[in-house]
């Protein structure tokens, strides 16, 4: 059951539910630094498996709604964390291997325009006049962000790396899509339980995948020197960054047009982008900062183009 709050302010709160996912997923993007002697596929799947665990620890206390959910549900909720997560990833991880950091991150970087683009094609809620301006300043922004990246010689792997950014671009511009698709036909879902719900339906998967990890790998690039700070750094990922963001991604999906949640997600990129600066130690160059001022401008235009059509 919505609050009055949000009856009132579903633009402003879907907005700041937006947000709260945007600054859990970009953790994700500093991890790999921090556990840099963890091998990607660990990593991946300790997140996962510990979004699982979370999932399963919270499930007892949304029982009756958990069991409430129909065979089709699950079926969709497997169907949204085997592409969402796995395959993305599995997609995404062998891109960077294969061309490297600049060719996967410029194409990931896209998924605001691309994402915003397709839900109005498949659902136009905004006219393309009112859509346009943010997608242009975003697009800009982006390029511009990645204006270094871009420059970069193309390596032996190029042409494979490009067709499985693709493919990752492809898995995360479905997946949202299709969770909004889901939540808004089936009004009853909390957006918690819908969480918990991804959660374990993660879970085998999770621990099929770690199972085949352990028999392969050796144990120092599953666990890395200290084993006790990865088991942390798995639980928060599990915690924030997929369950919690998943939560709060599952509210905003309720509560924003299509269109301008595709947009929200650059909330992700300019959390990677402070956390990242953070670790480095270091502030961001002129291009990034006048891309960072584009992406925030997109972002209040598209805000703005969904309040004017809403008045109309």
């Amino acid at each position: 059951m919505p609050s009055p709050a949000s009856v009132r302010h579903p633009l402003a709160l879907g907005v700041l539910c937006a947000l709260g996912a945007g600054l859990l997923w970009g953790l994700v993007f500093v991890a790999p630094l921090i556990f840099a002697d963890v091998a990607p596929a660990s990593l991946a799947l300790g997140r996962y498996l510990a979004f699982g665990l979370v999932a399963l620890l919270l499930a007892g206390a949304d029982r009756p709604r958990l069991a409430a959910l129909t065979r089709a549900d699950w079926k969709r909720a497997v169907a949204l964390t085997l592409v969402g997560n796995f395959i993305y990833y599995g997609c995404l991880a062998a891109a960077l291997q294969q061309a490297g950091g600049p060719l996967p991150t410029l194409l990931i970087g896209t998924l605001p325009v691309v994402i915003a683009v397709c839900a109005n094609l498949t659902s136009p809620d905004l006219p393309w006049r009112r859509l346009v301006p943010p997608l242009l300043a975003i697009a800009t922004g982006l390029a511009l962000v990645h204006a270094q990246e871009a420059g970069a010689a193309p390596g032996d792997g190029f042409a494979a790396g490009l067709a499985l950014a693709v493919g990752a671009v492809a898995c995360w511009t479905w997946y949202p899509l299709a969770n909004a698709d889901w939540l808004r036909r089936h009004p009853r879902l909390s957006p918690t339980t819908w969480s918990t719900a991804q959660g374990l339906a993660t879970l085998p998967l999770a621990v099929a995948g770690f199972a085949v990890l352990l028999a392969v790998q050796p144990t120092g690039r599953i666990f890395g020197a200290d084993p006790a700070a990865y088991v942390a750094g798995m639980a928060v990922l599990g915690l924030g960054a997929s369950w919690a963001g998943t939560l709060l991604w599952n509210r905003a999906s309720q509560l924003l047009p299509p269109a301008l949640t595709g947009q929200l997600i650059v909330f992700e990129t300019l959390a990677a982008l402070a956390y990242l600066y953070l670790y480095a130690g270091r502030g961001p160059t002129f291009f990034e900062k006048a891309g960072i001022t584009l992406l925030l401008c997109g972002v209040l235009l598209g805000v703005r183009a969904v309040r004017s059509a809403q008045r109309h």
